[in-house]
């Protein structure tokens, strides 16, 4: 199984990325910055979305970026895999979030 990855070595990992084009990486990233909206919003008492829904746009964009990723960057994909609840871990917990807004 591949180790996990960090937020910022996902990122960089999925921007140097061959199997996705540039478009495709740029709605990728647009669609990340949405759910990091979601998130803040839901912290701050704005959003109307529960935790499930928050968990359900994680899970779709994921599975998104797997369908991506799986036939022409696997080792990439399977990082992701291992990487999907630790990465959730970090999105879920209001404090841990709050070290991601840098």
């Amino acid at each position: 199984m591949a180790p996990a990855l960090d937020l910022n070595t996902l990122e960089a990992q999925l921007r140097e990325t061959k199997a996705i084009g540039i478009f495709t990486k740029i709605t990728l990233k647009n669609q990340v910055d949405d759910l990091l909206d979601r998130f803040r919003e839901y912290y701050q008492g704005k959003a109307k979305l529960t935790m499930a829904d928050l968990r359900r746009s994680y899970d779709l964009l994921l599975m998104k970026v797997l369908s991506l990723l799986q036939d022409e960057d696997q080792k990439l994909a399977s990082a992701i895999v291992s990487s999907r609840e630790a990465i959730w871990g970090l999105l879920a917990d209001p404090k841990k979030f709050a070290t991601l807004q840098g």
